[in-house]
């Protein structure tokens, strides 16, 4: 694919294509025995930057609040988001490349059994800051009190470490943090499904949003991403439709 030079340098203004690789969530990224970024963003990263022809820098972050901020100010030119509409204020997404369900975790001992009864006075649920589950939360729950994490990996030890009520996050990484710890169990089911995309500054305008969309599209269509999944051992996350 062919791609005009003036609409490559969209992407490219410092002469780079930056992408932030967000290492928070477990899903999508992750950080190598050597300590490199590795995971499916950063495949995606790279895949983008051979198709704009352009060198890659990756800017690995500990938190999605850290990338959409990045993007955001035009710190960096893409990056790997949970798609919500707070964020859609100043960051152009693709369509979903990824489907990862949010989950509730809570300790063996506590009353609570389903979804419905988080939502009640007096309980405090804690979520990673600045993380889709955080937006979500904030805008859904009435009753419950939300207490947050510095990032979406710390949740459970600091829901532990508070004495909340509830840690609320990705499936896996509580799946992951409740074989790490004895005494925790999850809540059937998932309270949302996060819908992860692409995305670039709204800034950069509607033609360098399109290249971007279809890229993602592509990706999804030729299997590239169901094969980084598989590459990459993840279960538990669909490649979006």
């Amino acid at each position: 694919m062919t791609i005009a030079s003036g609409l490559a340098s969209a992407f490219t203004p410092t002469g780079t294509l930056r992408a932030t690789i967000n290492v928070g969530n477990p899903i999508l990224a992750r950080r190598d025995a050597d300590g490199a970024p590795a995971g499916v963003s950063v495949d995606l990263a790279r895949a983008f930057a051979q198709r704009l022809g352009a060198a890659l820098e990756l800017i690995v972050l500990e938190s999605a609040g850290e990338a959409v901020d990045t993007v955001s100010r035009e710190a960096a030119d893409v990056g790997f988001f949970a798609i919500d509409p707070k964020r859609a204020a100043s960051i152009t997404f693709t369509e979903a490349y990824v489907l990862i369900e949010g989950a509730y975790l809570v300790k063996d001992e506590s009353p609570l059994r389903s979804m419905d009864e988080v939502d009640r006075a007096g309980h405090r649920v804690t979520v990673g800051k600045g993380s889709a589950y955080d937006l979500f939360l904030t805008r859904e729950l009435k009753h419950a009190t939300i207490t947050r994490a510095a990032t979406s990996p710390t949740v459970v030890d600091t829901f532990l470490a508070d004495g909340s009520d509830v840690a609320a996050g990705v499936k896996q990484q509580l799946e992951m943090d409740a074989r790490r710890h004895a005494g925790l169990r999850l809540l059937p089911g998932s309270f949302m499904t996060i819908r992860q995309a692409m995305g670039l500054s709204s800034g950069r305008g509607a033609a360098a949003a399109k290249l971007l969309h279809g890229f993602a599209e592509d990706m999804k269509r030729s299997g590239f991403v169901a094969e980084a999944l598989a590459r990459h051992g993840i279960e538990g996350a669909a490649v979006a439709p």
